[in-house]
């Protein structure tokens, strides 16, 4: 993900803002002692070679989708359709074997267990030269990666599943935008003009289709398993001439929800083959929502009925009901079941523990492993893996995982905190030219700092200073766009 680097019309350093927010937050931007000649060595190291335990896999059709500007690229795909099924393969980039446990680097990445996106910097957890070089699985570059294979039955179930290394290569380097229209297209039974390698390729278009056949059925077993569908709108700034100049939405599309749903399926492959082996490791949970029972009450209001208990399934029939009811406002629906749910927590699972289960996924066994150059806890699930399969002992001690378990649940806490307040930032830099107008929001959050609320268009979120009294999550209100503070990250509504 690269960076913008502007200088806001109003006269604040959003860049330096974004440097100070992160160290007010606990995180510490720059490098440790070390990193320079640890990389040094790294660049002059050979091609990598076959060991008698990595197949090579480098001829497979192999592609990677991700945002436009990305080059710490985790994640390739690819699939083949057999007698009893579709078999998909994940790709994941072995990082591990360029950030030795201990390193300068590794020191680094487990203090801050997480890349951090702000619309104005980047501020990666392992050093570029790395994420978007050496360890991405870069287009046309031959890597090592950890292969998550399973077989895509019918019905959207997973029949059978295998985790191993291989030597790969990128042959397609794709992007959602571009890739996106073009399945809904497809998908609505239209006509769509494909990205230029897509269109240049039909083999590559046939494996798109390909991919988005198995995902599409993985995603409907997910459904029917009570797994929840939520359609997030994200902020995108729109920056010319290095001045913000609006703050547009970004929403999902099929290639998103392609990559989403193989990444679920790889990560639950992943989960299983760690406690079939024996292994303690980390798992990925979302509990049962802190306020089901307002989740009731905006059901109800809607007229449906949910249990008193929480109720993955429910919740799930719920919400698909209602984004065929009212897809314009399924937005604002999924914002708030999203609050009320409460956030997620890695947590440490030993052999023969209960499942703690991902409620939003309806999965028991959950992991994270497809993003090891931008979070940590997956650096450490692949270090797991590669020490399973070849029969050596874990790398880690329960103690430690559950140190490592409890760091990364606090610096996702804190990286959540960084991203919002400079998102707040930058609209409010954005929007300064434009108080007195007028907005449909969402109310997001009561707390005893006050109420905050969330505009539909433009996604921008702000307290409402005005009004407040006997509004709760999920209300819709009509607000008025009062003042901006761009330093203090402030956008002030009224009613």
């Amino acid at each position: 993900m690269l960076a913008f680097a502007c200088m806001p019309q109003v006269g604040f350093d959003l860049q330096n803002s974004a440097r100070e927010e992160m160290l007010h937050e606990g995180f510490n931007p720059d490098w440790a002692p070390g990193t320079k000649e640890q990389l040094a060595a790294l660049k002059g190291q050979p091609a990598p070679a076959l060991a008698p335990d990595v197949r090579d896999l480098r001829k497979l059709l192999w592609s990677s989708i991700d945002n436009d500007s990305s080059r710490d690229l985790d994640q390739i795909e690819y699939a083949e359709r057999i007698a009893n099924g579709i078999r998909v393969l994940i790709g994941i980039a072995d990082v591990d074997g360029d950030v030795p446990g201990g390193s300068p680097i590794d020191q680094h990445a487990a203090s801050q267990t997480t890349t951090v996106y702000t619309a104005v910097r980047t501020f990666p957890m392992l050093p570029e030269d790395l994420s978007t070089d050496l360890t991405s699985l870069a287009d046309g570059a031959d890597r090592l990666a950890i292969v998550i294979e399973f077989l895509v039955s019918p019905d959207g179930s997973i029949a059978s599943s295998d985790v191993y290394r291989a030597l790969v290569r990128n042959q397609a380097q794709l992007t959602y935008s571009g890739v996106g229209l073009w399945l809904d297209a497809l998908q609505a039974n239209a006509s769509a003009q494909p990205p230029p390698k897509v269109a240049a390729s039909p083999a590559l278009a046939d494996q798109l289709k390909l991919q988005n056949e198995a995902a599409r059925a993985l995603r409907q077993q997910r459904h029917r398993l009570g797994a929840l569908e939520f359609d997030r709108v994200e902020a995108d700034p729109v920056i010319s001439n290095g001045e913000i100049k609006n703050i547009q939405a970004l929403h999902k599309n099929g290639a998103s929800d392609l990559i989403e749903d193989f990444m679920v399926a790889a990560n639950e492959v992943m989960a299983r083959t760690l406690s079939q082996s024996g292994v303690s490791n980390i798992r990925r949970v979302v509990k049962s929502p802190e306020r089901w029972p307002r989740i009731v009450e905006l059901a109800s209001a809607r007229g449906s009925t949910l249990p008193s208990q929480p109720d993955s399934g429910a919740l799930a029939a719920f919400l698909s009901e209602q984004k065929q009811k009212d897809p314009v406002h399924y937005a604002d629906l999924s914002l708030s079941v999203v609050k009320l749910m409460g956030p997620g927590e890695y947590v440490l699972s030993k052999p023969g523990d209960p499942d703690q289960g991902h409620f939003g996924l309806a999965a028991h066994d959950y992991t994270h492993s497809t993003a090891p150059n931008r979070r940590f806890a997956d650096l450490v699930t692949q270090r797991l893996i590669k020490a399973a399969l070849s029969k050596k002992p874990s790398p880690y001690s329960d103690g430690e995982l559950d140190a490592i378990a409890k760091n990364c649940t606090l610096k996702e806490d804190a990286a959540r905190k960084v991203e919002r307040t400079m998102s707040k930032r930058v609209a409010a830099v954005a929007f300064h030219n434009r108080r007195g107008e007028s907005f449909n929001a969402i109310v997001t959050g009561v707390t005893p700092k006050g109420v905050f609320v969330r505009v539909a268009n433009p996604p921008i979120e702000g307290r409402l200073m005005r009004g407040e009294q006997g509004v709760d999550v999920g209300d819709q209100i009509r607000v008025t766009l009062l003042n901006t503070d761009p330093q203090r990250g402030y956008i002030d509504f009224g009613r």
